[in-house]
């Protein structure tokens, strides 16, 4: 009996160990307003970073190899399209793509409390975006 309890702290020790690599980290709510605001980092690890992001205007197709978005609309609207086949696609930096349109894909329109996902490897777009703007809180999960 001592053997398994003695072998069960020692797992538990370990696994605290192996699980508290990164520390926890804290944005208090006017970081985070700034950050929705103008647009901004909010916490980054080996593998995400979280964002407040504000757009004003459209932007260019992008395609990320190995990482996902992850967004929350908290503000305004979007037209948001995914997948289809990049148009004038240029790769900007290791894994990192840029285009100007795409050529099929799913139209969205977000809204306020919309959530989407957008996995490695996927063409997206915000096509059209009101002068009022759109904000958004973003995650990036990055593959090893």
């Amino acid at each position: 009996m001592r053997l398994t309890f003695l072998t069960v702290i020692l797992a538990a020790a370990a696994a605290s160990f192996i699980w508290a690599q990164e520390p926890a980290t804290y944005v208090d709510q006017a970081k985070v307003a700034e950050a929705f605001s103008k647009g901004g980092s909010l916490s980054k690890g080996g593998d995400y970073t979280a964002s407040g992001a504000r757009r004003t205007g459209p932007g260019q197709v992008e395609v990320h190899e190995k990482e996902t978005d992850i967004f929350l609309i908290t503000e305004g609207s979007a037209t948001f399209v995914t997948g289809g086949k990049m148009i004038g696609g240029n790769m900007t930096k290791a894994g990192q793509w840029i285009g100007t349109s795409i050529e099929g894909g799913v139209v969205h329109q977000l809204k306020k409390g919309d959530f989407i996902t957008i996995p490695a490897g996927t063409p997206h777009w915000f096509k059209e975006v009101p002068s009022s703007g759109v904000t958004y809180y973003m995650v990036k999960v990055i593959k090893p």
